[in-house]
């Protein structure tokens, strides 16, 4: 997927203009894999800070890279040369001209309007997982080809399913994509107004980064606050745009996908690997369990709705309008030290 998500991109961004922003445990693999970008840009963040101290990461990086020596990295003429496109690997997306056509009405709409720019969903059914986003009910004008762009009026956490509801009944609310594209000197005067301590690091590290101080750049990294870029940034911003996305797309990131990608048998279970399902319906059961290892069986019996995950060292159990609640049970284990996570 990581690999399909480069290609969609090269027709309209050169590889070696595109980078994948990972952990240091992934570097290697990812280029093992031979994803489509040069080796250098497979690049890991010193530790974990969320998506907001991913992108600010990149950000630096930009700067650092692009910038000439002399180049004062906080000046807004500096910054206004390099625009930035986030895009995610996860969903499934099949028209990839269609997308191509998306992302760049967003990313132009956010250059033209000195906006922060998000691709929007039409929701397909009141999903709790997703967050939501409220447009204006009219689009911008002027902005150039056939997909439609509209002025965020509000970011919605992710609902309970009666809110979800209503957001899909109103017509004017898309799922958030997750995908963002802005001018780096928009996103360092919005981060500067929303979270000055951030847009800081932000410099801090490019500059860090052009004289090659490595332990320098960890160092204010690891300062930085873990929080999301729509907690942090999206949802304070003053001056955001939507651009509706007229492909399919599909966030393959929790169970319940599985069934919008693989076959069910007769009584609408999507079975994989090799459990015994006795009178089960509509139960995804992933059985992952290597026989080599140990012989263990796996059965379900009588159940209706649930995600059954079995792999060689953990078990999950879940209703399926549940499934994103997994996270809290990844939480709890953290919080005990376990040595799965």
């Amino acid at each position: 997927m990581l690999e399909e998500a480069v290609l969609r991109l090269v027709p309209i961004i050169p590889s070696e203009d595109i980078y994948v922003v990972t952990g240091r445990h992934l570097v290697e693999s990812i280029r093992e894999a031979c994803v489509g970008v040069p080796d250098e840009n497979v690049i890991a963040e010193p530790c974990k800070r969320n998506t907001t101290g991913c992108l600010a990461y990149a950000a630096a990086h930009i700067l650092a890279k692009y910038s000439e020596p002399t180049d004062d990295l906080s000046s807004a003429d500096i910054q206004s040369r390099f625009s930035m496109a986030v895009v995610t690997a996860d969903p499934a997306i099949l028209d990839s001209e269609s997308f191509r056509e998306t992302i760049s009405s967003a990313l132009s709409a956010a250059e033209k309007h000195n906006a922060l720019g998000v691709v929007g969903i039409m929701p397909s059914r009141p999903d709790t997982g997703y967050g939501y986003i409220s447009v204006s009910d009219k689009p911008l004008a002027g902005c150039a080809g056939r997909v439609a762009v509209y002025p965020v009026t509000h970011f919605h956490e992710k609902p309970s399913r009666e809110k979800a509801e209503e957001f899909i009944e109103s017509g004017r609310c898309f799922w958030n994509s997750g995908m963002f594209f802005w001018s780096l000197s928009t996103f360092m005067r919005e981060l500067e107004a929303a979270q000055p301590a951030m847009a800081r690091a932000v410099i801090a590290m490019a500059e860090a980064m052009r004289l090659g101080k490595h332990d320098k750049v960890a160092e204010i990294f690891e300062g930085m606050e873990n929080i999301s870029i729509d907690y942090a940034l999206m949802e304070r911003a003053r001056n955001v745009v939507m651009a509706r996305a007229d492909f399919a797309w599909d966030d393959v990131g929790a169970w319940p996908a599985l069934e919008r990608t693989q076959p069910r048998d007769e009584n609408g279970n999507v079975i994989v690997g090799n459990p015994v399902a006795v009178e089960c319906s509509d139960c995804i059961i992933y059985d992952a369990t290597a026989p080599s290892k140990h012989d263990m069986a796996v059965a379900v019996i009588g159940a209706r709705d649930l995600v059954v995950v079995v792999t060689d060292d953990a078990v999950l159990v879940v209703p399926k309008d549940r499934a994103q609640d997994v996270r809290r049970a990844v939480a709890e284990l953290k919080r005990r030290n376990a040595k799965q996570i």
